[in-house]
Parts: structure tokens; C-alpha cells; sequence
């Protein structure tokens, strides 16, 4: 009989550990996702002349901090940026949502402190790709960032200084899901096909939403690629990084950070937002500030 009690016991405290833990969980994730946090990169390169202060955000996916998003164009505005890049996935386009007032509002916003760069991620393409589902709100994200003065970057360059900003929008093959569809490989010259090749005089930054294809961008010409998409990996686990992308990959190693190769890089945001899987724990949602500075690759 004691030992049973004693089992009991154990079985009582067990569950209210787990249910802590879980409550803990929930708690932690609910904060992290109203939280971001402002974090620098530098990137020096030979091809730079005068230092460049670049703000990076990507997969908003119409979250707002702030009323109006008043804190996180708060947060960019501190930073007295050169350009403003905008990875792509600023809105959510999925059943029941596709609305564009938030991503509106964050344009103005952004437009009114400087120039900004703005390349497509999939939920962009898919308000163009599905217009039975979502009518015209492509046509009219198109028009509010044209009368904005926003440079819309869909597979195209423009000068910035000694600088070329490339953004280009990848298919929907390039975003399959994991078990369902398998992602596509990215054929040789793809890039070059849909972006010409790039001056290898100037310093090419490019604009990809998804980071799956480095080698590719690397092997094209870009000295810096910016990407997104995987929201850091949902989870993070010290050691192992992120857990699961939007594509239900599991500890894909380039979910967040920075990465190298034969003195290329590309940094990965975290985005700001989530969607589908509502949850970022150890994941804080994230604004990049790239610090574009003259010297020795670094």
C-alpha cells in the first residue's frame, strides 16, 4: 500500500512538472513572439569605399509591435539606415487571411525613413499566382509600393552607390514542402538566366528568400546574399540550432546566422512574424542591421 501511495506521489509531481514545463513553454513563446531584438553584422569587402548601414527585416507576415508597428519602425529609425531591405512574406497569404492593411502601413512607415529595397517571398507570389483566391491584392501591393516610392526588386538590379542590389522572386517548385513535394534542386545558370550577370567590379548584395540555395547565389557573383523564410527554425536548441522550417525540414543548419564560403556570405534573418506554426521559443524575433564597411574581406 505505501508503495503504491509513493507511486501515486511520483505520478502527481510528475504531471505538474510537465504541465509547468508546458505552461513555461507556452508563456515563453507568447512573449518571444510580441519581442524583438535588434542585432549587427559587419561585412567588410575591398569593394566597399564608405561605410553602408543596411536594415534587414524579412517574414513579417503582418505582425505589428507597437501600434501601427510604431516600435519596430521606432527600432529602424534609431538606426539612421542608408537602405532599408525587405526580405520578402510581409503579409500572411493563406485561406481565410491575405489582407494587406498591416503590410501597408509598415511601408508607409518605412518609406517615410529611407530608401527601401523590397524583394518577393512566397506569400507575395502566391497573392499573384492565386488570384482567384486573393483577387487583386497583388496588383494593389504592386501600385501602394510603386506610389511609395518603394524599389520593387523582382528579378532585378539597381545601382545604390558602389553597391548592386539584385532581388530575385523564385517559383513555386523552390518552396515545396518536405514529404509532400520535395524541394527542387536549383539548376546551373539559373540565376544568370533570369538576372544577367553581375559586374564583378562592384559589390553585388543579393536579395533571396529562401536560403537553401547559397551555392548557387555564391557561385553567380554575390559577395553578400540576404535571406529568410525558415523564421530561425521555429525552435532553437543551443548546439543544434533551429528545429523545423516552413517546409517541415528538420535542423536545416543554415535556419539563422551567418555563413562563408570562398570569401562569399549570407546572412539569414529571423524574421518577425510567424503563420502556420504559431510558436518561436529561444528564437527572438529579429531585426539585422548590416554594416557594409571598406577593407579585407571579413
Amino acid at each position: 500500500m505505501a508503495k503504491m501511495a509513493m507511486d501515486r506521489s511520483f505520478g502527481a509531481a510528475g504531471l505538474m512538472a510537465v504541465s509547468a514545463a508546458g505552461l513555461g513553454f507556452i508563456l515563453r513563446s507568447r512573449y518571444e513572439r510580441g519581442h524583438f531584438v535588434v542585432e549587427t553584422c559587419r561585412v567588410a569587402s575591398p569593394k566597399i569605399r564608405r561605410e553602408k548601414k543596411l536594415v534587414f527585416i524579412t517574414d513579417v507576415h503582418d505582425q505589428e509591435f507597437g501600434p501601427g508597428g510604431a516600435e519596430l519602425l521606432k527600432a529602424v529609425r534609431e538606426q539612421r539606415p542608408d537602405g532599408i531591405l525587405i526580405g520578402g512574406d510581409l503579409m500572411v497569404a493563406k485561406k481565410g487571411r491575405g489582407g494587406l492593411d498591416a503590410t501597408f502601413r509598415l511601408l508607409e512607415g518605412l518609406a517615410g525613413i529611407g530608401p527601401v529595397f523590397y524583394s518577393l517571398g512566397n506569400h507575395e507570389s502566391r497573392l499573384d499566382r492565386e488570384r482567384e483566391v486573393y483577387g487583386d491584392r497583388y496588383d494593389q501591393l504592386i501600385k501602394k509600393a510603386e506610389e511609395l516610392g518603394v524599389c520593387l526588386l523582382i528579378d532585378r538590379t539597381v545601382p545604390f552607390d558602389e553597391v548592386d542590389i539584385t532581388g530575385v522572386e523564385l517559383s513555386r517548385s523552390y518552396y515545396k514542402k518536405l514529404f509532400l513535394e520535395r524541394p527542387v534542386k536549383m539548376p546551373k545558370g539559373y540565376l544568370a538566366r533570369k538576372l544577367g550577370t553581375p559586374d564583378p567590379d562592384r559589390f553585388q548584395l543579393l536579395l533571396i528568400h529562401s536560403p537553401m540555395y547559397f551555392e548557387r547565389c555564391r557561385q553567380w557573383g554575390a559577395d553578400l546574399t540576404l535571406a529568410g523564410h525558415f523564421h530561425g527554425g521555429t525552435i532553437r536548441i543551443p548546439g543544434l540550432g533551429g528545429v523545423m522550417t516552413p517546409q517541415y525540414q528538420f535542423f536545416v543548419p543554415w535556419c539563422a546566422g551567418c555563413f562563408e564560403k570562398d570569401g562569399k556570405r549570407m546572412l539569414v534573418g529571423r524574421g518577425l512574424g510567424t503563420h502556420s506554426i504559431d510558436i518561436r521559443f529561444n528564437d527572438l524575433p529579429q531585426v539585422l542591421v548590416v554594416r557594409l564597411v571598406p577593407g579585407a574581406f571579413a
